[in-house]
């Protein structure tokens, strides 16, 4: 699961707010701070690698929140989100953190646009993938994480990042940013410190938008001999309303810089329809790889949520990754409170 739907409404449009579902504990003297929450169960059912069907309960990312702003002048405001997950909800008396946090960083915004420094989702995340499947349990594959391939790292892609994002020029938008590893941290694959850069448009206007991202990922560059290039990751994605009716399109691809040559493309459709109780949601991905041995495939997801109340809600999702003995393929259901 990326995000619920209450860390969505916190965390778009680059800006800390309360959601309905938030509790503003502080607001005085032009300071705020908000709790938030919420507690994620989940039945999966799920092919191993080999194909064989596994099911479980299991926790799908609960967690506890902070988030405060203040008016640093008239025009600038001051903001920082401190985010926990991995509570593991599902486990006996388990009380601590698994892995620690998922989501901290400090900023501030105004008419100058924002800037903001910590460790939060990748701007390829925000603006590229997540209109195809920001689903509950099932993504669609992208080039941080292909379901079919244990080789990801796109928890380490979120973490020490600053970014700038304009305000909107008459519908334009554009955002720029790094990822710094200094050499004293264990993720670093260098000698030395590294950064990388990152940046991307969007454009909206009236019910349309379309938004593209790259990213060098120069921090992943290897500096063993020989060295190794890891490559980019870069990608287009196109929106349109219609009411409740969202269509979404994407491309988007992985540039593999090493000698193999192992580039991997991703086209998808995706659409969602809010439908009064709910929303109902489906994709349709090609994952086409260079990579010799490994074959195209077509993945489908498909779902639905129910909103039992203003708080609650509970969904119903199914994947099929078209991999070989049917891998990954599955069904999963949930509930999710929130505060």
């Amino acid at each position: 699961m990326k995000k619920t739907l209450l860390a969505t409404a916190i965390a778009g449009a680059m800006v800390v707010s309360a959601s309905a579902s938030a509790a503003t504990v502080y607001n005085q003297d032009g300071t705020k701070l908000d709790i938030y929450g919420n507690i994620q169960m989940v039945y999966t059912n799920i092919n191993d690698a080999a194909g064989d069907s596994e099911d479980e309960i299991t926790d799908n990312g609960t967690t506890f929140g902070f988030a405060a702003e203040h008016a640093i002048t008239s025009d600038v405001t001051g903001y920082m989100k401190l985010e926990f997950d991995g509570i593991q909800a599902d486990e006996k008396k388990t009380t601590g953190f698994d892995d620690g946090g998922d989501q901290a960083y400090v900023g501030a915004k105004g008419s100058f646009g924002d800037v903001r420094l910590g460790s939060y989702d990748q701007l390829i995340d925000d603006w590229i993938q997540d209109p195809i499947t920001n689903n509950e349990y099932f993504d669609a594959s992208d080039s941080t994480y292909d379901r079919t391939n244990d080789n990801n790292v796109g928890s380490i892609r979120e973490t020490d990042k600053v970014t700038y994002t304009s305000p909107s020029f008459g519908g334009l938008q554009f955002a720029v940013g790094s990822q710094y590893k200094g050499d004293a941290e264990d993720e670093n694959v260098t000698d030395s410190g590294e950064a990388s850069f990152f940046g991307g448009a969007k454009y909206t206007v009236g019910a349309f938008s379309i938004a593209a991202v790259y990213d060098n990922l120069d921090t992943f560059d290897a500096t063993t001999t020989p060295e190794t290039d890891f490559g980019d990751q870069y990608g287009v994605t196109a929106q349109y309303t219609a009411g409740a009716l969202r269509l979404s399109a994407k491309y988007e691809k992985f540039d593999d810089g090493s000698s193999a040559e192992n580039d991997v493309d991703f086209a998808a459709l995706g659409a969602r329809y809010g439908y009064g109780m709910g929303d109902v949601y489906g994709a349709v991905q090609e994952v086409s790889y260079d990579e010799s041995g490994r074959d195209d495939r077509t993945e489908v997801i498909v779902g639905g949520t129910y909103n039992i109340s203003s708080a609650m809600y509970t969904y119903i999702e199914v994947a099929n990754y078209d991999a070989d003995e049917d891998a990954y393929d599955g069904v999963a259901t949930g509930i999710t409170y929130l505060f």
